[in-house]
Parts: structure tokens; C-alpha cells; sequence
């Protein structure tokens, strides 16, 4: 039975879209699903700043009038330039366990990167690092964060199948957070902080973070991640975006932030608690009742694990500890608030500063994903 791709053009094909992954996975444990206002509000040129250097197209895959797979194909002209490259992305992407549906959509991934000069196929992969990035090829039988995307093994051998090769790899870390702070960070910690004259601060709530930290810190990200593996810088407009919707929501008693003596911003922490379970609950929609969901993981009852999002040290801070004195500051407040583990989202292979980081906790390497690449 042939596979019928069609553009989203319409708010009923959008929900059709995002409503899609609740069926597949419906009986899955492990998945999380995206908010669905975030889902349309990231795929809708008027609201996502970054279709000013991007190209996007969201894609369903129909069968017999059933919707059966679905895709995002974009290009970020920004990253291409930045890597000379001519590259088309496939995001977004689910199927049923059919290989014809998922060649009916990486096709038409490329069949529309064709047509706009790309001569490269990437993902899954998003407009930025910001959005849901690398297939999951190890770790399946463990629940996905709200940052990442879960995919069922089958994907892996279609993707492969289709003459998809190796274009990154990443791991992520399951952290138990210990009784005491390890020897060599509490060691560290004083040394590091007398050295370079440095200051840790927490804001005291998310409107200080929001008007006097938070620029400071993508634009540290902007430093810390340049020359990472398909890194998107962000501009101005897409920082104040991401301040919008997410960091006044921010718990700022787990956001660490380290001042030089010329107060500027050269290192901080982001982790948030994790929503994975109250997104499961809420089936990723706030209404009718799916937003008490979050309130509740948010500010009444927190799960046992906290999500550490990513860390950033701006790169002439490098390799001088400051690694220490990101956990001595924050381990007594993880274990005020009865946090037991933590998860580290996705960490490049090759990034040994980040691997590193991690190592002389007590850790387990518990998911692993990949962006798949190939000539078209």
C-alpha cells in the first residue's frame, strides 16, 4: 500500500502531528512527550525567531486516509554557512514499524533539501541544540527526559538501512548524587575560587535571573559550545525567547553562576527538576488539567531526580577546576531538596572537558544517541 507525504498547512494536520506520537507510544513507558504548545509554537514561523536564518517544513506520511509517520524537514542557513556545509536536517520524526513509511518521509526530506541546493541529509536534529536532538540507539528500556527523544530500537536499523551513516555520537549520564561531596572537588573548591578570585552566586528569585543573569548566560553558551558538533549560535532574538519561556519558571536555588572579580559570568550550572513523569501523566497538553501536572513536580512535590542540563565554562576557564566549584556549591542544596540522582542529557563523545566533568562521580552511562548523516 503506497505512503502518501503531505505539507502541514492547516491547525487539523498540526494536531494531527503532534497527536500522532501519542498513539505510537502509547503503551511505551518510556516516553516523554513534548509540550504541545511548545511542539507549535517552535514549527510557527511568527513565534520561532529562529526561521530568520531558518527553512522548515513539517511533513505527515498518510496511508489509506490514516496518518502513519511524520517529519520536519529545515535547513539552518546560519550553521551552514558557519560549517560550509549544505546540509538538510530531518527533526521530528516518528513512523510505525513500517521501513516504506520511513523512507516515504526521509525522501521527501530530501527531495525538498534537493530543491533548495543541500546535497547532505542530518538528524534528527532541530533548529538548535535547544531542541530535541540524536536518534536513541542504546537505552531503551529507560524513560526519556523532557529534553530528549525516545524512539523505538526499529528506527536505528531503518535509518541504517537507508544508507544513514555515523555523524555524531552522544552519552548521557545517570549521576547518583552522593552522601558527601567527592574529595577531590571539596579539595579543589577553596584553591580554585582564592586563585582566580571568583564568587558563586544564586539569585535570589527568577525576576533577578531573568533581568540580571540571563543574558549573561546564553551569551556564555554562545562561547562555551562554538565549535561544538552542528552548534547553532543563538542571537539576540532567540535568547530573549528562551528567557520568555523558560527562565521564569526556573528554580534558581539549582542554578549556580560563578563572577570573576570583573563580574563577569564564567561558568554556570542550569538544571531544572525533572518533568518527565507529569509530562507522561499530562500527555505533554496543559488543558484541561495537565498544568497542575507540572505545577505540582515544579513547586510542591519535586521527583527524586533533577535534570542537569548542560554546564558551561567559558573557554579561557577551562581545565582550572572550576568544574569543583560548580559541584561543592550546588551538591548541599541537591540534598536539601532530596534529590538522590541526577541525568545529564546529551554530552558529545568527543567533548573529554564534559566526560571528564562527570568521571570522578559515582555514575552509570546509561543512554546513547547519534545524528545520522549521509550524501543525497
Amino acid at each position: 500500500m503506497s505512503v502518501t507525504i503531505i505539507p502541514v498547512e492547516t491547525r487539523r494536520q498540526m494536531n494531527q502531528f503532534i497527536n500522532f506520537t501519542l498513539d505510537l507510544y502509547r503503551s511505551c513507558p518510556y516516553y516523554v512527550p513534548e509540550l504541545a504548545l511548545d511542539t507549535k509554537a517552535t514549527l510557527n514561523p511568527k513565534k520561532n525567531p529562529a526561521f530568520e536564518f531558518s527553512q522548515a517544513q513539517p511533513m505527515l506520511a498518510i496511508r489509506e486516509g490514516k496518518v502513519v509517520g511524520r517529519v520536519v524537514a529545515l535547513i539552518n542557513n546560519h550553521v551552514n554557512e558557519t560549517w560550509n556545509h549544505k546540509i538538510v536536517r530531518f527533526g521530528w520524526i516518528d513512523f510505525i514499524e513500517d521501513y516504506e513509511v520511513c523512507k516515504a518521509l526521509l525522501d521527501a526530506v530530501c527531495k525538498w533539501g534537493k530543491e533548495r541546493g543541500m546535497n547532505m541529509l542530518e538528524g534528527p536534529m532541530g533548529f538548535t541544540d535547544f531542541d530535541r536532538e540524536g536518534a536513541l540507539t542504546w537505552g531503551f528500556d529507560r524513560i526519556a527526559t523532557m529534553s530528549t527523544i525516545y524512539n523505538y530500537p526499529y528506527y536505528i536499523d531503518y535509518y541504517e538501512r537507508y544508507g544513514l551513516g555515523l555523524g555524531a555520537d552522544w552519552i548521557e549520564h545517570l549521576i547518583t548524587i552522593p552522601e558527601e561531596i567527592p574529595e577531590r572537588y571539596a579539595k579543589m573548591c577553596d584553591l580554585v575560587r582564592e586563585r582566580y578570585n571568583l564568587r558563586v552566586v544564586y539569585a535570589k528569585n527568577s525576576s533577578e535571573l531573568k533581568k540580571v543573569h540571563a543574558k549573561p548566560i546564553f551569551k556564555l553558551l554562545n562561547q562555551c559550545y562554538a565549535e561544538l558538533y552542528g552548534f547553532s549560535q543563538l542571537n539576540d532574538k532567540q535568547i530573549d525567547k528562551y528567557i520568555e519561556d523558560y527562565i521564569t519558571f526556573a528554580d534558581v536555588e539549582i542554578i549556580p553562576l560563578i563572577y570573576n572579580e570583573q563580574d563577569e559570568l564564567v561558568a554556570c550550572g542550569i538544571m531544572i527538576p525533572s518533568l518527565a513523569k507529569a509530562l507522561v501523566r499530562c500527555r505533554g497538553k496543559l488543558f484541561p488539567f495537565g498544568w497542575w501536572q507540572l505545577i505540582k513536580r515544579l513547586y510542591i512535590k519535586n521527583d527524586d531526580t533533577v535534570e542537569f542540563l548542560l554546564v558551561g565554562i567559558r573557554p579561557d576557564y577551562q581545565g582550572k577546576g572550576l568544574n569543583s566549584l560548580l559541584v561543592s556549591s550546588i551538591h548541599p542544596v541537591l540534598k536539601r531538596k532530596g534529590y538522590v540522582q541526577a541525568e545529564t542529557n546529551c554530552n558529545l563523545v568527543d567533548n573529554t572537558k564534559i566526560i571528564n566533568f562527570w568521571s570522578h562521580m559515582p555514575h552509570i552511562d546509561h543512554k546513547k544517541r547519534r545524528a545520522f548523516i549521509k550524501d543525497i
